[in-house]
């Protein structure tokens, strides 16, 4: 199977060698994302509500340039470095993208991002293909 690494402008990229998202086959893994935009500025100083957004559209990028969509997430991770204080608004911020979707998903609180001034980083599995949804409850 071939194998797509796609890059962004992140600075930390060449630094610490890792890609933006890889893409093998059916399946896309996207690294740790922030509220970060192209050329290294960021959005949302001090509101996990709009860094949040932004994160989420950094991912749709990254989800659209391999072929795929928010509907073939399966999995989010959420990095907060205050969750008793963010995790509504984080949570808020994730629902309005994937309240239908509702891929797995975990909230983990940090010591702290590799900037001070983010609040929240996400990573994101996807698998092309998934489009038909059910519910089940356990």
């Amino acid at each position: 199977m071939k194998r797509i690494n796609l890059a962004s402008a992140a600075p930390w990229e060449p630094i610490v060698g890792y890609s933006r998202a890889v893409r093998i086959g059916h399946t896309i893994a996207i690294t740790g994302t922030t509220a970060t935009l192209p050329g290294g500025a960021h959005v949302g100083d001090g509101d996990p509500y709009l860094q949040t957004q932004q994160t989420l559209r950094n991912i749709e990028s990254a989800l659209h340039q391999l072929g795929a969509n928010f509907g073939d997430v399966i999995r989010t991770r959420i990095y907060v470095t205050n969750i008793a204080r963010d995790w509504q608004a984080i949570g808020k911020a994730h629902a309005e993208v994937f309240g239908e979707i509702r891929p797995a998903t975990s909230m983990i609180q940090v010591a702290r991002l590799i900037d001070e001034w983010m609040l929240v980083e996400i990573e994101a599995d996807a698998l092309l293909g998934t489009t038909s949804l059910e519910y089940r409850t356990t």
